[in-house]
């Protein structure tokens, strides 16, 4: 069997990539030619790739603009989305014309954690109890022990959950213009050698992380509590705006929000939305995050009434959004620049990128909600979603 070539000096570089590709086109068959095709310099890569071979392209297209009155995010936006689905851009291109013509979509960021979640394990129950107790009275120890580590990161406060002789805590942290997983795990793992070294009644060992931090998967816990940033993004539609742009009613809209509550609650889901994901992520391609952060990002909670005016309110809440503007793929060429064409790339620009998330995720709830209640869905799916004979 052939390795993979790896030249630990030059790794990154066009020469190493096309010496990959050889290997997996003699290998496979396949040719590869679009996926060596690439305008940037792989030098770049380094921290964000191992054993750079070339790209996946995937198309972009421009909604908007999106009218966002946000606390951070004011004014007109186009929003990059990254996706092979047919009617996406489409669709929120739809709802961005509804929210603009009634004035914009207000944005707020309500809270902002990451999180990491280590395990502590003890002989038995009361001395991870008297462990929990310890934690509270040494809070500022612990947190300046954990600050050791990062410029950035500032621990907020440490939950604490026990089950038998287990003692989780959950660190919060607030991490500036990165996403910060690696930050607050660093100084989380600093932080917990240092709690190790002061000999604790009872301690046996601790694991770093034991999934109650919820990383990469979200949970009810995440509902609660947040993780990332929470956002929220409303707005309110005059009934004959609705009419003209969506071709429906208030009505039926508040209506259909009703049915899709109750199909949550009878499925387990942990979101009442239709499709934040859609929009998550496509963004989140765009512009150089985390795509696994989807898992978590993408679950929220949608709602809608009618006002005693007969105008419908409607918002959406994302407790999990999880994004940055700084460290990560965002420095990378394209996706660079994505962010600067929302005026989002760097420090200070991340609570901005947020609430355009939120304002996004919101206008495309608007637009599937109203092509269900029209009936429209599937004719703008045969319109624009085919790209078969």
């Amino acid at each position: 069997m052939n390795r993979l070539p790896r030249d630990a000096e030059h790794d990154y570089t066009r020469d190493m990539a096309a010496a990959r590709r050889r290997l997996v086109s003699e290998a496979s068959g396949a040719a590869l030619r679009h996926v060596g095709s690439f305008s940037f310099d792989p030098a770049t890569l380094p921290g964000n790739l191992e054993g750079f071979s070339g790209v996946a392209q995937v198309p972009i297209g421009f909604a908007g603009p999106l009218v966002v009155d946000g606390e951070h995010a004011r004014g007109e936006f186009y929003v990059p989305l990254a996706t092979t689905e047919g009617t996406l851009v489409a669709s929120y291109n739809r709802g961005m014309r509804l929210t603009r013509e009634a004035g914009g979509v207000r944005t707020t960021v309500i809270d902002d954690a990451m999180q990491r979640a280590p395990c502590f394990v003890f002989r038995d129950a009361r001395a991870a109890r008297a462990f929990g107790q310890w934690v509270e009275a040494n809070f500022d120890a612990i947190k300046a022990k954990a600050e050791e580590t990062t410029r950035f990161g500032r621990v907020r406060n440490i939950e604490q959950y026990a089950v038998g002789k287990l003692r989780f805590l959950r660190f919060n942290f607030t991490t500036g213009d990165a996403a910060g997983q690696n930050m607050v795990t660093k100084a989380t793992r600093h932080a917990c050698r240092w709690i190790e070294a002061q000999r604790i009644d009872g301690l046996q060992h601790f694991a770093l992380a034991a999934n109650l931090d919820t990383d990469k998967k979200h949970s009810p816990l995440n509902n609660l509590h947040s993780r990332g940033k929470r956002v929220v993004a409303e707005v309110t539609l005059p009934p004959a705006l609705i009419e003209s742009v969506m071709r429906t009613t208030a009505a039926a809209l508040f209506a259909q929000r009703q049915l899709s509550n109750m199909g949550s609650l009878l499925s387990g889901s942990v979101s009442n939305g239709a499709h934040y994901a859609n929009g998550i992520t496509a963004m989140f391609i765009a512009c150089g995050q985390d795509v696994a952060n989807v898992a978590e990002s993408s679950a929220g909670f949608s709602y809608g009434e009618i006002q005693a005016d007969g105008t419908y309110y409607f918002s959406v809440t994302i407790p999990s959004l999880i994004v940055a503007t700084y460290g990560g793929g965002t420095g990378l060429p394209t996706q660079r620049e994505c962010l600067e064409a929302l005026g989002a790339y760097g420090a200070g620009r991340v609570l901005k990128f947020a609430e355009i998330v939120a304002a996004t995720v919101l206008c495309g709830e608007l637009s599937l909600g109203s092509a269900i209640v029209a009936d429209e869905w599937v004719a703008s799916h045969e319109q624009f979603g085919r790209n078969r004979p």
